[in-house]
């Protein structure tokens, strides 16, 4: 009985930790992803894989945070190199889907922000979405120092040409 007692509160505590986390979750997932739908998702994957193995990963480090972000992270880098590919149907459907309607779709920043490579769009979240330090997102990342810094300066590079007009009133 007394092992019983021990996976319960193993249990209860992994379910706290969703309690408090999930809604930051669920605003890194969106921004990582782009939309609500896929953030969802996301997370839920990886709180089930993270779940399973509670005990182990209280074992990897003082923050499970970090680490479940860095799987977040992963998990969608992952995703999108799987589902970059153009997929190829026989035939058309015989209805257009009705596409969803982001309301962050129009909004330039946003529209930028989904340009960027994944890896730098996680350490631009992480940088100034989350408000992390350097170290702490490339704790979270599983990357070096350096390797945040110059993703972050790509980013931003980025974003600067993308966004330039509008910081100079011209769009």
């Amino acid at each position: 009985m007394a092992g019983f007692g021990g996976e319960r509160a193993v249990v209860e505590d992994f379910a706290e930790f969703v309690r408090v986390s999930l809604p930051g979750l669920l605003r890194y997932g969106h921004a990582l992803t782009g939309n609500p739908h896929d953030a969802a998702d996301l997370v839920q994957g990886v709180l089930e894989k993270v779940g399973s193995r509670w005990q182990s990963v209280l074992g990897k480090g003082p923050d499970p945070l970090a680490y479940v972000r860095r799987s977040m992270a992963n998990g969608h880098v992952s995703r999108w190199r799987r589902f970059r590919r153009e997929n190829l149907v026989a035939e058309f459907p015989d209805s257009a889907a009705q596409p969803h309607v982001d309301r962050l779709e129009h909004e330039p920043l946003w529209q930028a922000m989904r340009e960027l490579p994944p890896r730098q769009r996680a350490v631009v979240v992480l940088r100034f979405y989350e408000g992390l330090s350097e170290a702490e997102i490339a704790d979270s990342l599983g990357v070096t120092k350096g390797t945040v810094k110059s993703q972050n300066s790509k980013a931003m590079a980025t974003l600067r040409t993308k966004l330039g007009g509008f910081a100079d009133g011209r769009e």
